[in-house]
């Protein structure tokens, strides 16, 4: 943060690059498996677009800033793409054009409440089942099987080959070229999150294209590097482009440099994401990761995550938001802690001491709506006394 950064404006602060910009406040907007919109699919158009209007007008009125739009959530897209099947979760049938434009309309409805609206996507995971048959007819895994990869009852493509790489930045740079969104996010799914008893299939890929590297899992890193960092390259400076990963890169057990957790999951090893290098090279603008624990937490505190990643930023031009579980609130099969409706209010709070933190943003939109608990109203009322301008 900058040395005048307490004469912003309410709502405010300087980035990591020393650029001032208004407080993220945003939340997710999921569309995967009709998670947050459409309600269900084969909706009308306009009973779709009145509930998409709902939700970015309970982002206004919870005083956000951004909305992460889900537009491309398994393979397919919610604008007319020539490079993949309009989505399944909009009419129920992959490929089945829904007689209007949900992209183009969402950065319209958006921009018009001046909120960001940032196109959310998932790079690899091509479909929920895994029987290609299913796929719309002329998909891109259906014409080209030697790109996927069956993998927990789930398909995904194959990140170690260089022509799916490419074929994934191109779809995703479609939406770029053709809507004036503010960002490009992918989510924390790269390798796919381990399944017990599994293995991804990818030794043809490794065979062909592994000779340099002595472990398979840094070949795996490499790959995902090279995704990360083209995608980089490849937008310039056009919008920002930022990641949501697993909060965990590595545990400090594991690397000195890891954070002082015990997560059963870490990013590093076994999702083959460097999310750490991603900050310390400049090849994101911003990264969120997803702190989904409270304050306190043994395995995974949400306060040494914050810290961690506050180092981690330090003297970079990467600004940080941290990924908020509002859907754990509330919630009696979770830690105590999400069931005290401060506990978001004591994040949000904590995290402002760190200059590098720029704001936060919520899962999901659903749960922005309804609110558990009031926990969000809790957040507003405390620390949001005024629209993110």
């Amino acid at each position: 943060m900058g040395a005048a950064s307490w004469l912003l404006a309410p709502g405010t602060k300087a980035g990591a690059d020393g650029v001032v910009r208004r407080e993220m406040r945003g939340m997710w907007l999921a569309t995967v498996a009709n998670l947050d919109w459409p309600s269900k699919p084969g909706l009308g158009r306009r009973e779709q677009q009145r509930e998409l209007v709902e939700l970015l007008d309970v982002a206004v009125e919870r005083r956000l800033g951004a909305v992460f739009f889900q537009v491309r959530p398994t393979a397919d897209a919610l604008w007319p793409s020539p490079y993949e099947p309009w989505a399944q979760c909009l009419t129920g049938t992959q490929g089945r054009d829904p007689g209007w434009d949900p992209l183009g309309f969402a950065v319209h409805e958006a921009h018009r409440r001046d909120l960001e609206l940032h196109a959310w996507f998932n790079p690899y995971r091509v479909a929920n089942h895994a029987d290609p048959g299913r796929l719309a007819h002329g998909h891109p895994a259906r014409r080209h099987p030697r790109w996927v990869v069956p993998y927990g009852g789930k398909l995904y493509y194959n990140p170690g080959l260089p022509e799916v790489r490419r074929f994934v930045q191109d779809a995703m740079l479609d939406a770029v070229r053709h809507y004036d969104v503010d960002g490009v996010h992918f989510d924390d799914y790269f390798y796919p999150y381990p399944v017990a008893g599994a293995s991804f299939g990818d030794d043809a890929a490794y065979e062909e294209y592994g000779a340099d590297f002595a472990h398979r899992g840094d070949w795996r890193r490499a790959n995902t590097d090279r995704l990360v960092r083209g995608m980089s390259e490849r937008l310039g400076r056009q919008v920002r482009f930022g990641v949501s990963p697993f909060a965990v890169w590595r545990n400090r057990s594991t690397d000195p440099l890891g954070s002082r957790t015990e997560a059963g999951v870490q990013t590093y090893d076994d999702l083959y994401a460097d999310t750490r290098r991603w900050v310390r090279e400049g090849w994101i603008d911003y990264i969120v990761p997803q702190v989904y624990w409270p304050l306190g937490y043994p395995a995974a505190d949400y306060a040494e995550l914050v810290s961690w990643w506050a180092r981690t930023a330090a003297g970079t031009e990467v600004d940080v938001y941290i990924g908020e579980a509002l859907y754990k609130a509330g919630r009696t099969a979770d830690p105590a802690a999400w069931r005290n409706p401060a506990e978001l209010s004591r994040h949000v709070a904590f995290a402002r001491r760190y200059p590098q933190i720029g704001g936060h943003v919520y899962f999901s939109a659903k749960d922005v709506a309804r609110d558990p608990m009031g926990a969000l109203a809790r957040v507003v009322r405390d620390h949001y006394g005024g629209a993110a301008r």
